[in-house]
């Protein structure tokens, strides 16, 4: 299937001026957000009351544009896959297996492995969502996104991977894919949040990591032997969806603290 052809990349940019943007139309922006991306006259806008209000207008976008988007999974993975890679191709199968068993794709709309889940998504035409964020060094929402929600701030955006998603596919990557991992490592460890599977595709990527958790902080009590069983680590795109799927089994975004 080819690319998604409703929106071109200049119609993306238009929609998203807003923060909140659908493809072939409808977009979704706030009137919150409207207001708040209105340039005002004095100097207030530097101040932190200002960037307060801000950081509201982003949790206000972030929950009016995914309150109704039903079941879904969230899918991490490096900017930096290649097309030709192995786990570009595991990505795309990821993304088509999900939307087959019936929820939708949550990334952070990027390239690379994030491109990857979101085009399985949209091929096997399900919602294909990116979560994206303002960085110097990334290309901005990749063209397999159905819907999209720009952030500026990370700890906004995260927090719409965990509460919208019932649970975690985790395709090997950089620092910001260990970030994502370990903060809901740590939400499932201190109970914040319920039902959600953590699954990790590829066990020579993340098995030399997890050596190092066991062998180096349980080994010392810094963490409890038991933390390993909050994740799962499979090989397969087909293993990672069965294990997320099985695990997501009695939890509902709903459900969730926050």
């Amino acid at each position: 299937m080819s690319a998604p052809t409703g929106s071109s990349r200049a119609d993306h940019q238009q929609l998203r001026r807003f923060g909140i943007w659908r493809k072939n139309g409808g977009s979704l922006e706030t009137a919150d957000a409207r207001l708040l991306e209105t340039p005002p006259s004095s100097d207030f806008t530097h101040t932190d009351p200002w960037r307060v209000m801000r950081i509201q207008s982003e949790f206000v976008q972030g929950f009016d544009a995914l309150a109704e988007i039903g079941p879904a999974i969230s899918v991490f993975g490096s900017a930096r896959t290649k097309v030709d890679s192995p786990y570009y191709a595991t990505g795309v199968d990821v993304g088509r297996r999900l939307v087959e068993a019936g929820v939708a794709v949550i990334t952070g709309g990027g390239p690379g492995s994030m491109e990857a889940a979101n085009r399985g998504a949209a091929e096997a035409g399900g919602l294909s969502i990116g979560l994206g964020i303002e960085l110097p060094f990334e290309q901005g929402m990749n063209e397999w996104v159905g819907l999209g929600v720009d952030f500026r701030y990370f700890f906004a955006r995260k927090t719409m991977f965990v509460k919208y998603a019932q649970g975690f596919v985790v395709l090997p990557g950089g620092l910001g894919t260990l970030d994502e991992l370990f903060e809901a490592m740590v939400l499932v460890q201190t109970s914040k949040v319920s039902h959600f599977p953590i699954v990790l595709i590829d066990k020579t990527f993340w098995g030399p990591l997890l050596d190092w958790i066991k062998d180096t902080m349980i080994a010392q009590g810094l963490v409890s032997p038991g933390d390993l069983d909050i994740i799962s680590v499979v090989d397969t795109a087909e293993e990672a969806v069965e294990r997320v799927m099985a695990g997501k089994a009695g939890g509902t975004a709903a459900s969730r603290e926050g």
